[in-house]
């Protein structure tokens, strides 16, 4: 009897793998923020109530690790499927979280800081030099681009503003306060405008899609890092430190007051936008405790650490979820 042939189509591993790595997102890198945000907010929480544990350098080694590894598929990426990295580049959507990568290098430069100087010095040099180069570089392609739209528009272009005001926050400990100086004033410049541009689209153009939602978690990140690196520049705490506190505060009441609407979202990439804002509003509260004594903002600090914590575990269950299902580096 004759053997019948499988003319069924097969799809081989070098081929399978090699198309997860076309689709494999810069903002993957997103995650680094998220975890290094919560090794810095556990880190000023423990010194605030004067607990000494080994979770901030745990956390800190983890989202290094993280950081490597994400570096070195992302490296293969641009060897391999360079023309998918262009895409990005040239995406107007995307091409804000290639921000998210020198912003990871100086997120951990803050989390080995007390432990590590000499790392969190050289991270910090290389985070803030590529920090702006991946400023100029969005900036020109914002300023001679041939196909951005309003709808194009949303929180995670705040990204390349945020960065720019974490600087400061190792800047100064690292004997640098000019070229933190620098950086804050950029940042805090950007933020004041895109801050306006995005509320223009979020109230007077169609609603952000599902996918994006999450960004808007987004806002509370640029009050909150300008208060803290405000109060490491001036080394004072004046009404400029108190209003952009109460700003950042009155962008997480208000996105508090949506829970529901977020809550009933699936998982995305993107969700782990919600994670390095609230790391920021926790860490804000803690220096706004400190710098005022008011009570009710340590318990509000203490509680936003616990939901931080809940909420960046359940991000990672939800991550690996995701890629073991296949739903991570695939086409949009």
């Amino acid at each position: 009897m004759d053997s019948k042939k499988d003319n069924s189509p097969v799809i081989s591993s070098t081929t399978f793998e090699n198309t997860r790595l076309t689709h494999f997102p810069v903002s993957f890198f997103s995650m680094i923020m998220g975890l290094a945000g919560l090794s810095i907010a556990w880190e000023k929480s423990q010194t605030m109530m004067s607990v000494n544990s080994p979770l901030p350098p745990l956390l800190a080694g983890f989202a290094l690790l993280i950081f490597i590894l994400l570096s070195a598929i992302y490296v293969l990426k641009i060897i391999r499927q360079p023309q998918a990295v262009i895409a990005e580049l040239r995406h107007p959507i995307k091409l804000n979280f290639f921000a998210t990568i020198p912003i990871s290098l100086i997120l951990l430069s803050i989390t080995t800081l007390p432990f590590l100087a000499p790392l969190s010095k050289s991270l910090w040099v290389s985070g803030s030099a590529l920090q702006l180069v991946a400023l100029l570089y969005i900036l020109n392609s914002w300023i001679h681009h041939e196909h951005f739209k309003i709808e194009h528009l949303n929180p995670a272009w705040f990204i390349p503003a945020v960065g720019n005001m974490l600087v400061p926050l190792s800047g100064v400990a690292h004997g640098h306060p000019e070229i933190s100086w620098f950086f804050f004033s950029v940042g805090m410049l950007f933020w004041l405008v895109l801050l306006t541009v995005v509320i223009n689209r979020i109230i007077f153009h169609q609603p952000l899609p599902a996918k994006l939602l999450p960004t808007l978690f987004i806002l509370i990140a640029p009050p909150s890092v300008g208060f803290v690196a405000y109060i490491k520049l001036s080394a004072s705490f004046d009404s400029f430190a108190h209003a952009l506190y109460y700003i950042a505060l009155f962008f997480t009441i208000l996105l508090f007051t949506q829970i529901n609407r977020f809550a009933r979202l699936p998982f995305f990439l993107s969700s782990w936008a919600y994670s390095f804002p609230l790391s920021a509003i926790t860490v804000a509260s803690w220096v706004m405790f400190e710098n005022t004594g008011l009570f009710a903002v340590k318990l509000m600090a203490q509680g936003l650490l616990i939901v931080l914590s809940l909420l960046v575990a359940a991000l990672l269950i939800k991550t690996v979820q995701s890629i073991r299902a296949g739903k991570i580096c695939v086409s949009d």
